[in-house]
């Protein structure tokens, strides 16, 4: 697992109970892992937004991750409201996923987590804006 070198993000990752921060710290891997194999990726900011993990590539979408404060042991990978993002995700996997709106990817502490297509959906947030201006942003 890649080390956390922003001590606020840490902060946030030791304050979140377990076993879901184990779970969001699978989630960060995959978001680390996946902009490490995209190309056009060279670089991935982690820093906090809104208080939760957030991930920008210079030609991204942000991707934070968190707890949904409403419901015991689920947590979200947040993607921005606006865009045409969750929309595209829904169209190619539907039911893969539970989805919040226009803006979250919600998992339960027992689900097991469909790895590709959600690497798929990172590598799409973390390229959108290339793709934005695409029918189903390219795909």
């Amino acid at each position: 697992m890649d080390k956390i070198m922003n001590p606020e993000v840490v902060k946030v990752f030791n304050d979140y109970p377990e076993p879901v921060r184990q779970k969001l710290m699978l989630l960060r891997q995959l978001v680390l892992d996946t902009a490490s194999e995209t190309e056009n990726v060279s670089t991935l900011e982690e820093t906090l937004k809104w208080g939760e993990p957030s991930y920008l590539a210079e030609s991204g979408s942000a991707i934070r991750l968190g707890l949904k404060e409403s419901k015991s042991g689920q947590y979200l990978m947040c993607f921005h409201c606006r865009s045409k993002l969750l929309d595209t995700f829904k169209e190619l996997y539907g039911d893969k996923f539970k989805y919040e709106g226009n803006r979250a990817i919600v998992f339960n502490e027992d689900d097991e987590i469909a790895t590709n297509e959600l690497k798929h959906c990172i590598s799409l947030s973390l390229t959108y804006h290339r793709r934005k201006h695409r029918p189903m942003l390219g795909v």
